[in-house]
This record gives C-alpha cells, structure tokens and sequence, in this order.
C-alpha cells in the first residue's frame, strides 16, 4: 500500500491565479504528489480570462459578488463537471474549503463511496463582517454551525497549526485531526542589488514588506499607523504592500490622511513568481493581521533571510522565536514601530535575526508536508477498505 500510486481528486474555492494562502499551498501540494508519483485532478472556479496549463484542472461557472471582489464563487448545476469527475476512480478526495465545491465534493464522496480528507485553512468566522446586510452575530453563529456540521462529516481533518485546532475543538469538531503546517514553496533565489534595481529600490532604502491581501480583516490601518510613526524617525524606509483586494481603497486613503503617501507603494497584485523580487529586495517583513491560521507569508519572507514582526494573535506568528527570527509585538502602532526601529537600525542584530530566519524554515519544505498529507491519505483509505470488508462479512453472515 505504502508506495501504491493514489488517485486524488481535489476541490478547492480557492486557486491560481487567485494569490492567497490557500491557492499556494493547494498549487504546491498538487505540484509535489505529482512528482511523487501521484495522479492529481483539482476541480475549482472558473477565473475570467485565465486559461490554465493544466489539463488535469477542472473549472465549473462562477460569479463575483459584492462580497468576493476577486474571488468568483462557483455555482450550480455542476453536471459537466460531475461527468468528468466520474470519468476516474478517485481512491480520496481532499477538500479546501467547507463551502461552495468543498459542498460539492463532500457530496459526491458520499454518492461514490470515496473517503474524503479536508484541510481547515482559515477562521471563517472572523470574516463576517463581509455579510453586511445580516446581524454580525448571527453570521458567526451560522459559520460555526456549518464549521461543527462540515468538519465532523469529514473522514480526517488537516489544520495547520496548533491555532487552528484549537479553533476546531472551540467548534466541537471531534474528528480526528492532524497538524500539517503548509509547506514553503521552492523559491527562486534573486540577487538583492538586481532585485532592488529592478524594482527602482535606491542603496540606502530600508524596506518593510507586507505580501497579502488588502482587506478589512488584515489589520492594515495598523500597519499604516506604525509606518507613519517609523518614517518620521527614518527618513530612508519604505513600505511596500504586495497584494490587492475589497480594502485597497481604504487603505489609499488612510496612507493620504497620514501623509505618508510619498514612501507608501501599493504594489497591487503579482504572479506568484514575481513575488520573489520583492522578498528578495526588502529589508524586513511586517505583518499585522491576527485572523490566520499560520502565516504562510511569514515563512516565505524568513527563506529569504527576512526577519519578521508581527502582531500576536492567530497562528500567524508561530514561526516566529522571539528575538532570534523575528518579534511578536501587541497590537499597538507605537510598540509595533519601535521593534521595527530597533531591527533597522541594528545592523548585527539584523544580521543575526537574518541568519536565524533562514535556519528556521530549512525543513518546512513542501516535500515534508506532502509525506505528511500522503500518510493521512492512506489512513483514510485503509479504514475505508477495512470498513468495507466488516460490512461484507456482516452481509453475509
């Protein structure tokens, strides 16, 4: 069973050229059970205008709304889809997302008989705010509801960090459940002066780096706050933020009310391979948001020797060791600007910090926690097969 090549259908709301950090971590696990040897077929949302190299990705209908700026939802009937679904005998199916296709592939794992293994990425619950014509209150009652009925429903769950799980027994989720952090994709290592230069980065600059999207949730105000306060003591930083989203908006005006529009860049949205050139060109990761499950960022950021700050809350910051890789600060712009001030202007302290970073995320690739991720599938698998044969027997006693 140990080296059987599986067939593994994967449903996910979320992929390239979507940016975020479901879509990397569902593009680099496919990525890495192919080279292993593995049979993939992802099933997700139709993007508009974007034709996929893959022959092996399925895409359904799907609609933007209001609330998903970005992020078409798929919708129903999913007949076309269902035909090629069937064309294969899927030995798992992993799902992304407890809504809309993960729906759908939690159901058609029920009508084929096939386990099913769900990753649980994000707090939904702290994003309800997005549904602005219901009470706030009443939505989260209805995330938990469906978080407890979806992930109990599951054969196995998969979270990504300690947070996270303790997300899921806050939810009274009882299935069993392995801690997988999402690996770090493979990255491609730029040169720092040609990657400053490409980007119009002069010698002298001191550049903090946000990689994310722009939304209410991320605690950008934060961020912006604390840049104001860190430019009026260094004159030389700048704040990049890579990413787009429903707050950007917001978020120019915030930077034009503080008077920091002359040193703020709002990149917007890149290709996932161009994000390299700016982990590659900046000086320091900041990170305020308090609503992730791990902080894939965070981890890209220190393979590129960057140390990080964050803002404690989530699991966002628990790559970080305090004072070795990075700081975990309260949520204060005042604090918050003052830890970047002291790695700035600390060149030995930088140095270091820079040198732990790298350490620090040697061994999260994503081969590690493809293994990881095959084992569970195999688990689920065998149960399966074990329950089956205890039925047969029982049927013909």
């Amino acid at each position: 069973m140990s080296s059987d090549r599986l067939r593994i259908a994967i449903f996910s709301d979320s992929a390239l050229p979507i940016l975020n950090g479901v879509s990397v971590s569902v593009n680099g696990l496919i990525g890495e059970l192919r080279h292993q040897g593995h049979s993939v077929h992802l099933f997700t949302a139709r993007y508009p205008g974007y034709r996929d190299p893959d022959p092996n990705t399925y895409r359904c209908r799907a609609i933007e709304t209001p609330i998903s700026r970005g992020y078409p939802v798929a919708y129903p009937p999913f007949y076309r889809m269902l035909q090629k679904f069937r064309r294969h005998e899927f030995d798992v199916i992993h799902t992304h997302t407890p809504f809309f296709l993960g729906m759908v592939g939690f159901r058609w794992a029920e009508a084929h008989d096939i386990p099913i293994v769900s990753t649980y990425h994000t707090l939904y619950d702290r994003y309800s705010h997005y549904f602005k014509l219901l009470p706030h209150r009443y939505v989260r009652f209805r995330i938990a509801k469906h978080t407890n009925f979806y992930y109990n429903h599951m054969d196995h769950v998969i979270t990504p960090s300690e947070a996270s799980l303790k997300w899921l027994v806050r939810h009274s989720v009882h299935t069993p459940t392995t801690v997988i952090p999402t690996g770090i994709p493979r990255c491609q290592m730029i040169p720092r002066s040609e990657a400053r230069q490409a980007l119009g980065i002069k010698p002298d600059e001191k550049v903090l780096l946000y990689v994310g999207r722009l939304a209410r949730e991320k605690n950008l105000g934060l961020l912006l706050e604390s840049a104001q306060q860190v430019f009026a003591k260094e004159r030389r930083a700048r704040l990049f933020l890579v990413g787009d989203g429903p707050f950007r908006q917001e978020c120019v005006a915030m930077a034009r009310a503080l008077g920091i529009g002359d040193s703020v860049r709002f990149i917007g949205a890149v290709p996932r391979p161009e994000v390299d050139r700016f982990y590659s060109a900046a000086d320091l990761f900041t990170f305020s948001s308090i609503t992730e499950t791990q902080g894939l960022v965070i981890q890209e950021a220190m393979t590129y020797g960057l140390p990080a700050i964050a803002v404690a809350g989530g699991g966002a910051s628990a790559s970080i060791v305090e004072g070795e890789n990075g700081f975990v600060v309260k949520g204060d712009a005042g604090v918050f600007a003052d830890t970047v001030l002291m790695v700035l202007n600390n060149d030995e302290l930088h140095a270091s910090m820079s040198e732990h970073a790298v350490r620090s995320v040697r061994n999260q690739g994503v081969e590690h926690m493809c293994d990881q991720v095959v084992d569970v599938y195999r688990s689920v698998i065998e149960k399966k097969q074990e329950s089956s044969k205890s039925a047969a027997s029982y049927a013909w006693i």
